[in-house]
């Protein structure tokens, strides 16, 4: 299938299915493994953004979260450090962040989560 988050100019996405494989994934950091991809944005004719993200174990990034979120983790175990206490989700579960948090992320094990905005977390 092709992904809608890159067809520009199509008509507005009705139903969709994806998995990670459909995630044009890119480095967040150039010195750092950590992978992110939409799969839905703005161009899609929604109002929120969906994506996957992939971490290598150990790897961490401070992040202001500038949007509703919600982090499903699909793979692995991943933290959520805020105002000094650990939130730590496996397989299945969801850590949800509040538009205009400041927060540092930590990847325990190999990662990979899908998250979802609103609104959009890219321009």
């Amino acid at each position: 299938m092709d992904n809608p988050a890159q067809n520009a100019g199509s008509a507005p996405v009705r139903v969709a299915k994806f998995n990670i494989s459909d995630a044009p994934l890119s480095k967040l950091y150039p010195e750092k493994t950590i992978e992110l991809g939409d799969v839905i944005d703005r161009r899609s004719g929604g109002t929120i953004s969906i994506g996957y993200a992939r971490y290598k174990s150990g790897e961490a990034n401070d992040w202001k979260v500038t949007y509703d979120e919600a982090l499903v983790i699909t793979k692995g175990n991943f933290t959520v450090v805020y105002d000094g206490e650990d939130y730590t989700a496996a397989l299945g579960e969801v850590i949800y962040l509040k538009k205009d948090t400041t927060i540092f992320y930590r990847a325990n094990t190999d990662v990979e989560l899908v998250y979802v905005t609103y609104p959009h977390w890219r321009p």
